[in-house]
């Protein structure tokens, strides 16, 4: 056995060799507080009701296969907190093993003799090889793909497998290293890789020994012809739709069937002369095609059938073939035709037939609540810890009978679909227009990483629990007296876990498969390249990985011919000398962010403060009121609410804090003294909410939406980022960039029928804003651990307790879980 391989070992005895059920092991709804299935309200506006038996699972299950004989099924799990597999009974849905590893991602399979299951080690870069014996696992050993990678520094990254018909090879997709490895299991030793277009993901082999491979991150399948020696040649690759992910092929291998998250398509392939011949339809009726996100496939056994997991419908879509597109002359239809949908849980990634039943896996399974039980400031988080949002999210597996997937139950089974994600609401949101002043001006102002509680818990007249207060009225004055002129939202929930797909729900009302997918890994040190806002593994490429395909508000600002200005979102800093000294700017990394971003503000730098950035937008904004050309949609990102923690020389929370709120209190105190203010409206959002507590949900953030027409007044309606995104596309005419904003509630029930001209003066901030933690404190020395060179690079947990001690005090225990608000129960 070599290194590798001892390494592997070792390591795997000091985790875990079988943990007795991570949740539940059998099959039902799991006990604990907070709404049941029926009535939770996910962060992203849907409800979830799903069919069928469900089993809890590990974190962030994210594909399945069957085992042989049928009487088992492994689940892959690629979360925050745990990674490795789960073995299932496919009968009961009873977890029978669960089997951690260091890291895992995608790629499960078995042998075609049935003794041996292969399973990704993602950042490990290694294949784990289990022997497979009376339905369960046992680790054997590992096939490295390279050398020993430090931890989060995987070069490799295997993601979907496929094995040659004689067991001889194992192809792997190496997701980071954009190639196909060639394995030889014997040897144990990568024999080739072969180039396979960017970001590769899954595998498929075809009866004559041909293997597909999709590059999520371009628009194309390669296909690898077999070698006598059960090597490969590269044939080429062929166009599909954009960023494809999930592959199958029919029983004689004719057919491809090609999901494409981003675009709601499937592709079906002729395999022979590798054409197009349909594309599926996936994507909400009556809905943009954005969001329904299929990325898991299965076909029934006689092939006239296609089962869809569609990972943002919360559901599983079942498609009839036509003859043509099944490829199988036993099919005498002659269309295709989307039959129905079924409601399963949140976000499913993988889909199996096992019997008589459809086994599907869901990503987050039955959706957050609030704050769960976290250890005391005296210890330190557990490698399972729930305290954390992305630590909250539990997957689950529903066991769907075939018998509630025929034509007339699906029928059934749809309208609830529809029901569950609001899609019949599409004629309302379409004639909602009207209801708006005449606002012609939007500022959007994104911060990071605030929850409701740690800054308006203090407002009497709403729902806030005052012992998690972080940020009260004396360092936050103008935060509090913008909502009780303005308006209290007590019931505004973030879309997002974290950063990653914060910045991306605010700007795009839509998170892509990729990020969903790597996030979990990429917090947890799994994985490496931080892909998610405009960069792919550092570099500004061509084409984004991670980009939704309707693009962001500012391509939607540029299809409708409209003005447009970005201060600090999406931006690269660009050092460049003059002589002696050195300037630095701000350059967007999108096409058209580089001539509608002002190259003085800041992007994320907590050395930076937003005094310094609200100065560069009050110099531009008072030259637009000069020339009355100011754009008809600004973006503006003040990111200093989330602070560096107790970091010796950094400023203290509470000066992070209060400099964001008077920078903020600046901005609207210029806009209500401007000739703008009867036409301009500002929404002020969380990125995310993942830096402190909240008695109602992980995800509920503080919302400021504020201009002269404003009511008032508390509310408590139920509204998310992806709701602004659709106010904001509604008052400026930009049309829809996802289902999210496409089916939102948006804010147009807020406003009066006369605007208030009252000029708003900025409250001054009650303590010096240069205020410095001292070293040498517990808190210093924890903070020194703490990487704030970019957002969310720090251990957010461990940040998290840094604030609350540095705030709070060590006296005052660290907040464990609390019951669900009953107002949380009746949220519309």
């Amino acid at each position: 056995m070599d290194l590798q391989s001892k390494r592997c070992v070792e390591l795997w005895l000091q985790i875990a060799v079988t943990v007795a059920a991570l949740g539940c092991g059998t099959p039902g709804r799991p006990g604990g507080e907070g709404p049941s299935d029926r009535e939770r309200q996910l962060p992203t506006g849907a409800r979830l009701d799903p069919v069928g038996e469900s089993t809890v699972l590990g974190s962030m299950p994210l594909s399945i296969a069957l085992a042989p004989g049928g009487q088992r099924a492994v689940v892959l799990l690629g979360g925050w907190r745990e990674q490795g597999i789960q073995v299932i009974e496919t009968a009961t849905g009873r977890i029978a093993q669960t089997l951690l590893q260091p890291a895992a991602f995608v790629g499960v399979i078995f042998s075609p003799d049935g003794h041996d299951l292969y399973v990704s080690g993602g950042d490990d870069d290694i294949i784990y090889r289990y022997e497979w014996s009376a339905d369960s696992a046992r680790l054997k050993d590992s096939l490295p793909l390279g050398p020993r990678p430090k931890r989060g520094a995987g070069a490799r990254y295997p993601a979907g497998l496929a094995i040659s018909r004689d067991g001889r090879m194992l192809y792997v997709a190496e997701n980071l290293g954009d190639s196909l490895a060639v394995v030889d299991i014997a040897a144990r030793r990568v024999v080739q890789r072969l180039p396979a277009g960017r970001y590769p993901y899954g595998v498929a082999l075809a009866p004559d020994g041909t293997v597909y491979v999709s590059a999520w991150g371009a628009n194309t399948v390669s296909a690898f012809a077999p070698r006598g020696d059960g090597q490969l040649s590269g044939t080429g690759a062929f166009r599909v739709a954009r960023h494809p992910s999930a592959l199958l092929l029919n029983a004689d291998g004719s057919r491809l069937f090609v999901a494409s998250g981003s675009t709601d398509r499937v592709v079906v392939v002729d395999t022979k002369s590798q054409a197009i011949l349909r594309e599926l339809n996936d994507a909400p009726p009556g809905g943009p095609s954005e969001g329904s996100t299929p990325n898991a496939l299965a076909l029934s056994r006689d092939g006239a059938t296609l089962y869809v997991a569609e990972a943002d419908n919360n559901a599983v879509a079942t498609f009839s073939l036509s003859n043509a597109t099944a490829g199988v002359t036993s099919v005498t239809a002659n269309v295709d035709r989307l039959v129905g949908r079924v409601p399963v849980g949140w976000y499913p990634t993988g889909i199996a037939l096992a019997g008589n039943h459809l086994l599907v896996t869901n990503g987050k399974g039955r959706g957050t609540g609030p704050n769960p039980d976290g250890p005391t400031p005296d210890k330190p988080r557990g490698p399972g810890s729930r305290s954390y949002t992305l630590g909250q999210t539990t997957g689950s597996l529903s066991r769907i009978p075939l018998s509630e997937l025929t034509t007339a139950a699906l029928e059934r089974h749809s309208a609830q679909v529809a029901l569950l994600n609001r899609w019949d609401t599409a004629a309302s949101a379409r004639a909602r227009r009207a209801a708006y002043p005449p606002f012609e001006h939007v500022i959007y102002v994104i911060k990071e990483n605030r929850t409701y509680d740690q800054v308006f818990s203090d407002i009497p007249t709403a729902d806030g629990d005052t012992s998690l207060l972080f940020f009260p009225r004396r360092i936050t004055p103008n935060h509090h007296a913008l909502a009780e002129r303005f308006g209290v939202f007590d019931r505004f929930f973030v879309n997002a876990e974290v950063s990653p797909d914060g910045h991306n729900w605010s700007m795009a009302a839509y998170v892509s498969d990729y990020a969903e997918k790597t996030i979990p890994s990429q917090y947890s040190s799994r994985r490496k390249p931080y892909d998610y806002e405009g960069t792919n593994r550092g570099e500004v490429p061509t084409d984004d990985v991670n980009e939704a395909a309707n693009g962001y508000l500012w391509n939607a600002a540029e299809r409708a011919g409209i003005s447009f200005r970005n201060y600090g979102e999406f931006v690269l800093r660009d050092i460049h000398r003059n002589g002696a000294t050195a300037d630095t700017e701000y350059v967007g990394n999108k096409p058209f962010l580089r001539t509608h971003t002002n190259p003085r503000y800041p992007g994320f730098d907590t050395d930076i403060t937003d005094q310094h950035r609200v100065g560069v937008w009050l110099e531009e904004f008072a030259g637009y009121v000069r020339t009355g050309t100011l754009p008809a949609l600004e973006i503006v990102r003040l990111p200093d609410d989330h602070t560096a923690g107790a970091a010796a020389g950094k400023r203290t929370p509470f000066a992070f804090m209060a400099d964001n709120d008077l920078a903020l209190g600046r901005m609207v105190e210029a806009l209500s003294a401007s000739p703008y203010w009867k036409n301009t409206v500002m929404f002020v959002v969380e990125d995310d909410a993942q830096n402190g507590p909240d008695h109602v949900d992980s995800h509920r953030a503080p919302f400021l939406l504020i201009s002269a027409w404003n009511l008032g007044g508390v509310y408590h309606r139920w509204t998310n980022t992806t709701d602004v995104v659709a106010t904001i596309g509604d008052i400026l005419h930009l049309g829809r960039l996802s289902q999210f904003d496409a089916f939102g509630r948006a804010l147009s029930d807020v406003f009066g029928a006369v605007p208030d001209s009252a000029r708003y003066v900025a409250l001054p901030a009650s303590i010096p804003l240069d205020t410095r933690n001292p070293g040498g404190t517990r808190g210093a020395i924890d903070s020194r651990r703490l990487d704030f060179s970019g957002e969310d690079r720090a251990d957010e947990d461990l940040f998290n307790r840094v604030l609350w001690r540095t705030i709070k005090g060590p006296a005052t225990r660290y907040p464990g879980s609390r019951r669900t608000s009953p107002l949380e129960l009746r949220r519309q």
